[in-house]
């Protein structure tokens, strides 16, 4: 993985090089909205993605990222052959499309689909459990910075089924965070697979209770 940072000619918009499953991925960020920047998190993930990809085989699996922001772990979990669900709030889809559809068209076994998920509104009506199985829940950075944390396990409870594994990648800052988790852990057990002490983030693979078995942890710098 390379990281290089491009400031663009407009103030709140620059882009980001990266490269992740053999491809170079160029990301658009607005620095102005927590929801259109790449986080540590994601880089995170995308990184065990990459570097896991016997274990956790993504070709033509389902996948839905949750808060995708700028779309960086959807792109690569659809370079990586998943079918993947890309979503977050709809004042953010404009850019998220632009960053899947530039690195994404052409080079990937399914082409993803970019989706508005509100969390905990309208979840039935857009992602109804009758038909809706993703083998995996991608989420990164999902906690910080906002009052929705209610409708964000919600929303986790609604997308996961009896074999659903949620790969959950987090920055530890504040409390909550560690709230949220005790929270989460009374719908999911909830095992350790990466740890980054330097970046103080955790990844995470959660499945409904009683569906996993714990193994130890990997530490990671």
């Amino acid at each position: 993985m390379r990281r290089r940072f491009f400031p663009a000619l407009i103030t709140h918009k620059s882009w980001e090089g990266f490269r992740f499953a053999g491809h170079e991925i160029r990301i658009t960020e607005a620095t102005d909205c927590y929801g259109a920047v790449v986080w540590p998190s994601a880089l995170v993930l995308c990184y065990f993605l990459e570097t896991n990809s016997k274990q956790y085989n993504l070709v033509d699996k389902n996948v839905i990222e949750i808060g995708a922001g700028t779309g960086l772990v959807s792109i690569v979990a659809s370079l990586l052959g998943a079918l993947v669900t890309v979503t977050d709030l709809p004042e953010l889809l404009g850019n998220l499309q632009h960053n899947v559809l530039q690195n994404t068209k052409l080079k990937c076994k399914h082409q993803p689909c970019v989706k508005e998920l509100s969390w905990g509104i309208d979840l039935e009506k857009n992602f109804p459990r009758s038909s809706c199985h993703f083998d995996y829940i991608m989420a990164a950075d999902v906690v910080y910075h906002h009052p929705f944390l209610d409708e964000l396990l919600l929303t986790f409870d609604h997308l996961c089924k009896n074999d659903t594994v949620i790969l959950w990648a987090m920055k530890f800052r504040l409390d909550k965070e560690n709230q949220f988790v005790d929270r989460f852990q009374t719908l999911f057990d909830l095992e350790v697979i990466s740890n980054f002490p330097s970046l103080n983030i955790t990844l995470y693979k959660a499945m409904r209770k009683g569906r996993m078995k714990a193994r130890p942890s990997k530490p990671m710098v």
